[in-house]
């Protein structure tokens, strides 16, 4: 009598455990495609981002490569962006019916520190936006935004796409987290 009933409860429980694993494995690989996307579209537009413009005669430009902050957030996402195509490939090989559950310790960690990367690299280019955009009185540095506005409206919108990617990569480290919790061996 006390098999039947484990058996029904199995029968029972097995479908949701599976809908479970299955919704999980979609949510990782949705999230996974919008950090390539984001990541690679903030890239994109940071590196392009150039305006020149003359002020009393003298030429000036604006390029990301003219900050190490700028260059930082473009390194950080090409680096986050090419771990995300190669995480996706970890995520397909864990999806086997034979995989250890404990191996989605590694996925955590690759979750984590992509996360910790992409945030340091956008902060830092964040940092140098609020200046150029606001100065900062008490150290003589003026704004420049409202010289080379193109610039800065860019490069505005490639932060917030890498901030936009850095919460998707929060999900992910949350979901890998929450998988090593219920992973019982």
């Amino acid at each position: 009598m006390n098999s039947e009933k484990q058996k029904q409860n199995a029968t029972f429980t097995a479908p949701n455990q599976s809908a479970n694993g299955f919704i999980f494995i979609i949510a990782q690989y949705i999230l996974r495609v919008f950090v390539i996307a984001f990541t690679l579209a903030g890239a994109i537009i940071t590196a392009t981002a150039y305006e020149s413009v003359t002020v009393f005669g003298i030429v000036m430009d604006a390029k990301y490569t003219y900050s190490a902050a700028f260059r930082f957030k473009v390194v950080a996402d090409s680096v986050v962006c090419g771990l995300s195509v190669l995480s996706v490939l970890i995520l397909t090989a864990l999806n086997h019916p034979k995989s250890n559950p404990m191996n989605y310790f590694y996925l955590f960690l690759h979750d984590l520190g992509s996360l910790l990367l992409l945030l340091s690299g956008c902060s830092s280019a964040l940092a140098i936006g609020y200046v150029a955009q606001f100065g900062e009185q008490k150290m003589g540095w003026i704004t420049i935004c409202d010289r080379v506005s193109q610039y800065c409206h860019k490069t505005m919108v490639a932060i917030v796409s890498t901030f936009i990617a850095v919460i998707c990569l929060l999900l992910l480290t949350i979901l890998s987290a929450y998988k090593l919790k219920s992973a019982r061996i």
